[in-house]
Order: structure tokens, then sequence, then C-alpha cells
């Protein structure tokens, strides 16, 4: 997918993510840079999961074979391995992590020269070239590529946070906040207390510290998976959470009380910082995150644009538009004056430097912001019906009336709701993602448009 190559670890090639799909996908991967690099060099990294490090020397291996120069960081965060691809001057960069998904799960998270995402065309063109890599030639002996190992990029990815205009540090250190950090067992247990450190924030606990990659519970950062560190928060009366998700480019927060402050607020909050300090300005998020931040640029005299579902379109969208910060709502902060990726680390810096100047606690924050409930349901449809058929006849009815959006799937904006329907690629399935002021009205509309579902089929 647009997220790269992502499978189980075990099982059969083909089904999952075999060593010989590891390595076909590498080769593929690196035979696609060398079209246009004479002596390709890909920055690797990953997450602490249980698998990483044979994930790593199998991909190593491969580019390696095929003439290709390796620099490894070891275990990493998502963020740092896109900035360390321009900073090295590489031509590409593999990410080894399969994000929030369990354990058993690993995946290939591929790069650009310019440490972004590959496009849908780059994509393909791999996976064209993965056919038919039994036809590809090897490096003989003298021509095989070379690994070296670099400890160096988290030290300078923080630096290149501090340095930025919206990080107030001073008014972080005189804050003396108390945090509870959940590490959830990778990578996040090294390189956010780092930036704390940094950030001069000494009072802070990290549990899941371990970086075992055998996640002590389910590693998306959802409120059902985060009961442990919300009663930390109210036994240890400390001033909020941080959450991120195994590589640390998801990010939510805990408040003061132990209640979510919601990873779809994570953008909210900080756009509301950031625009509160330079009028005028653009936003983007996808078409499934809240509404709130469509509210919050408005108030702030910016414009908003909403992308097709994906980090690439998110991007694509910024650039399109001079985005000054844009996102996802699963709490993935995208700062173009850093880099054009997900990253928590910066996102982390930036909520900070705003919970210290406005001098609240985080649940007072979140209650100044505009109020919206989320709604998350899908429905199964027997295989053969035609999904985009169903979607058709819901613009044609509700098109004339209300605002729709057809770059990915449906969406229908009404006046205090919305309700986004997206088909999934790989099965019979509609996700329906509704937002409203309220979760009963949310859960409503969508049971509303499950019943229009049902009508149509």
């Amino acid at each position: 997918s647009i997220s790269g190559i992502r499978g189980e670890i075990g099982g059969k090639v083909g089904d999952s993510l075999s060593p010989i799909d590891t390595v076909t996908f590498a080769i593929a991967y690196g035979t696609m840079l060398k079209s246009n690099h004479a002596k390709p060099t890909v920055v690797i990294g990953r997450d602490a999961r249980m698998s990483g490090q044979m994930i790593s020397n199998l991909v190593s291996s491969a580019l390696i074979s095929i003439g290709v120069d390796v620099v490894d960081l070891g275990v990493s965060t998502t963020p740092t391995v896109e900035m360390a691809v321009p900073k090295l001057k590489a031509s590409g960069g593999i990410i080894l992590t399969a994000s929030h998904n369990p354990k058993n799960w690993n995946a290939l998270k591929l790069l650009n020269h310019k440490g972004e995402f590959i496009s849908a065309e780059e994509g393909s063109q791999m996976l064209q070239i993965a056919d038919k890599v039994h036809e590809l030639s090897f490096a003989n002996v003298d021509e095989l590529g070379t690994i070296s190992t670099n400890d160096d990029m988290l030290s300078y990815h923080i630096d290149e946070i501090l340095k930025l205009q919206w990080v107030n540090k001073l008014e972080i250190q005189k804050k003396k906040f108390k945090i509870i950090i959940d590490g959830i067992n990778s990578s996040g247990s090294v390189s956010v207390p780092a930036l704390l450190e940094k950030l001069g924030v000494t009072d802070y606990e990290v549990i899941n510290a371990e970086m075992t990659g055998d996640f002590a519970h389910n590693p998306e950062p959802l409120p059902e998976h985060l009961t442990q560190i919300s009663s930390k928060i109210k036994a240890s009366k400390a001033d909020m959470g941080i959450v991120v998700d195994p590589d640390v480019d998801r990010l939510c927060f805990v408040c003061e009380d132990g209640t979510m402050f919601g990873e779809e607020y994570t953008l909210v909050a900080v756009a509301d910082y950031m625009l509160s300090k330079s009028k005028t300005s653009n936003t983007v998020s996808n078409l499934s995150s809240s509404r709130a931040l469509r509210d919050i640029t408005i108030l702030h005299g910016g414009s908003y644009k909403a992308a097709a579902v994906g980090e690439v379109n998110v991007v694509k969208m910024m650039k399109e538009t001079a985005a000054i910060i844009g996102g996802e709502g699963n709490g993935g902060i995208i700062l173009p004056e850093l880099h054009y990726g997900r990253d928590a680390l910066v996102g982390i810096a930036i909520f900070l430097s705003y919970v210290a100047e406005k001098n609240k606690s985080l649940s007072e924050i979140k209650a100044d912001l505009p109020q919206y409930e989320m709604s998350k349901n899908k429905i199964e449809l027997t295989a053969g019906i035609d999904t985009d058929l169903i979607l058709s006849k819901l613009f044609q009815k509700f098109s004339p009336d209300h605002q729709c959006t057809t770059i990915d799937g449906l969406k229908i904006d009404f006046e205090q709701s919305w309700v986004h329907l997206r088909k999934s690629n790989t099965e019979p399935i509609i996700r329906i993602y509704s937002e409203a002021t309220s979760k009963i009205e949310a859960d409503a509309l969508a049971v509303r448009f499950i019943g229009e579902i049902k009508n149509i089929i």
C-alpha cells in the first residue's frame, strides 16, 4: 500500500512477510533506486519489535547483494530515519516497523531521497520489479555494497526540533511538568526521554520501558489500550501522560485526571498554538480527521483543506497549499519546517510549549477547543457486491443538498456533522466514519448510513 510492504511474520511465501518476501521487496526497492542513482545509499532503522533484527539483517544483506550501500541506525524512530536520509545525502530509506500493528507484524516503509514516502507510481514500479526479481543480475564480489552504522541521528533530530521558533524551552522549564510516558516496549522509551531532557523536563517516569518488542498492550494508542497509564497518572498526580506508537510517528496525550486528551486533538492543539502566532496560515488533514481542525483554522483566519486518507496524500496537499501544519487525526503531526513526515517528537515539543504558555491543565485546554465526538464503524458486504455503485447512488441522493467529496470514497458534510464512507481494497467492507457534536449523534449518523447502504443492496 502507500504505507509500504506490511505483513505478519511466519507463514507461507506470498501470504505473509516471509524472509523470501522481505528479500524480494528489498531487492526490488534497491534496484529501482539504482535506475536513478549510480551508487545508491539507503538509510535503514527499525522499531524494537521482536522480528526487527531478523528483518533488518535480511534487508541489509539484500541491498548489499545488488551493490547498494547501507547506513544502519539500529533501533530508531520513523521520523528520525526520515530526517537522516537528506542529512546523510542518501538515495532513500527503509523503516522496518509495522507502526501500531501487534507484535506479530512487521513492514518495510519506503522513502525517497527527500526522506518522504515513495509515490504510488514508484510503488507500482517497485512491484513490477519484484515480479521479475529472479531475472535480475546481482553484484559480483568487487561491487557489493557496504554497511556502516550511525548512532548520531536521534541527537541530530532532537537538536533540529529545539531550533524551531515554535518551541519555548524556557517556558517549559519553568512549568516543571511531571510526566508519565508509555514507551510501549519500543524506541519511544529512549527517544521521548531524550527529548524531554533537552527540553529541561526532568520529572518523568517511563512505563513499559524495556525495549523487548513484546508489547505490554495493543500498541495502537486508543483509549481502551491506555488504562495503565491513565491509572498511573492519577495515582502519581502527574500533569499529563505522553503516549506514542512503536515507531514514534503517532502521538496522543492523557489529561491530569486520567481522561484522554484524544488522538484527534493532538493536531488540533498544535495547530491552535501555531496559528495563534502565525495568522492567516493554511492547514491540512485527511477526510476522516476531526472537523475541529477546520474550525480552529477558520477562527485564526486561515484556510483548511482535506486530503484523501494516507500520509502521502496529506503531504501532497500540504505542499500544494503551502500549509504551515498538517497531519492526520490518528495523532500524526507533520511540520514542513522540519520535514514532511509524521513526527511525535516535534509534536511533543510544540504541545508542551502550548500547554506551558496557556498555563492551564490539559483537561481545561481540551474544554476550550471545538467539541466533537467521532464514531468508527463498518458494514460487511456479500462478496461480489459493487461498492462503487453503492457510493455512487449515495452521492446522487445527497449531493444536491449537501457538500459531497469523492476524492476518497464519499464524504458528506452536514451543518453540525459529517460521514465518510470508504471501501476496503482487500475485503468486501465499507468503513463508516462519522463525527458530530456528541457521541450519541455520531453513532446515530453511522447507524443511519448503515441503513442507507442496506436499502441499496
